[in-house]
């Protein structure tokens, strides 16, 4: 693993607001859209939900001694001609990004995994389930009050457990048979790990970013935020022990709401299978909904 590196493919809507132009396209059609982008292709656009999370990503690169650790790559519905404003946005805020697919409407998903991405991030939610059918880490980046973490240096990414970083199967006994089935099986199966889920590998990977810095000075801070708490929680530390990952915070909630905690965080990004913990989420940070396991089944 010495020298595997962190590759991020994000949607061009999830990097910048594109909302406005967007909204042009939906009610004038494709071609009033392009004429749009190219007589605004010199106005730089503004950040989207994703940005802060990018800028902090990419400025991981200015902290190794040695070969960039972290690569953003732009997929884009947009066409190469279209595409120029986004380039120059990219430009404009001096990001690091040099790598970018434009596919004239279709889905760019299919160069996800070409890329060699470990996380695709993405508005479409079609988009992001075909991704996560295909075994990679992927969310929706929803309209959120993204906090103003640009002042700190540490990049902080949150994580919900089941159904996320875990499998669902502890949720599907929950929602099928009801919180003490739930709880019933996670005391009698405390010492057993959980199976992987779509963000496990996302997780490995920045663990061992952590470790090409000094444990007090690393530039990189994770946490698991989940709805569990005791006694369900043996099954998550035991699981996280025996995968050999480091987690820096975990934050039994039993229930509550995780906005006012991922605030407290400081999460520069969370995600999360369910589309209620998402809402409280993104009141307070960017939030990236994971549509997987049986909370998004028949949705």
């Amino acid at each position: 693993m010495a020298d595997q590196h962190l590759v991020v493919a994000i949607s061009s809507r999830a990097l910048f607001d594109l909302d406005e132009s967007h909204q042009i396209y939906k009610e004038q059609g494709t071609q009033a859209y392009c004429e749009y982008q190219i007589e605004n292709e010199d106005i730089p656009l503004e950040p989207g939900a994703a940005f802060a999370l990018v800028k902090k990503l990419l400025a991981l690169n200015k902290k190794t001694d040695n070969t960039p650790k972290v690569e953003i790559i732009l997929l884009s519905r947009n066409s190469s001609d279209t595409g120029l404003r986004i380039f120059n946005s990219i430009q404009h805020h001096e990001l690091a990004i040099t790598r970018a697919v434009f596919t004239s409407g279709s889905s760019p998903y299919r160069y996800v995994a070409t890329f060699g991405a470990n996380l695709f991030l993405s508005t479409s939610p079609e988009d992001v389930r075909k991704a996560l059918d295909a075994g990679i880490a992927a969310a929706t980046i929803l309209p959120s009050n993204v906090g103003d973490n640009t002042d700190k240096e540490q990049l902080r990414i949150a994580f919900d457990g089941d159904a996320v970083l875990f499998s669902d199967e502890s949720e599907r006994i929950y929602k099928e048979q009801g919180l003490q089935a739930f709880t019933d099986n996670e005391q009698q199966t405390a010492k057993n790990p959980l199976s992987g889920g779509p963000f496990k590998d996302f997780l490995m990977v920045l663990n061992h970013l952590q470790t090409e810095f000094d444990g007090d000075k690393t530039p990189i801070r994770t946490a698991l935020v989940t709805a569990r708490s005791a006694p369900a929680h043996e099954r998550v530390i035991r699981t996280l022990r025996a995968w050999g990952i480091r987690i820096d915070e975990a934050i039994f909630l039993g229930g509550m709401d995780k906005g006012p905690f991922l605030k407290a965080f400081g999460a520069d990004i969370f995600f999360d299978d369910q589309q209620g913990h998402c809402d409280s989420a993104r009141e307070h940070v960017a939030t990236g909904h994971v549509p997987h396991g049986i909370a998004n089944e028949n949705k």
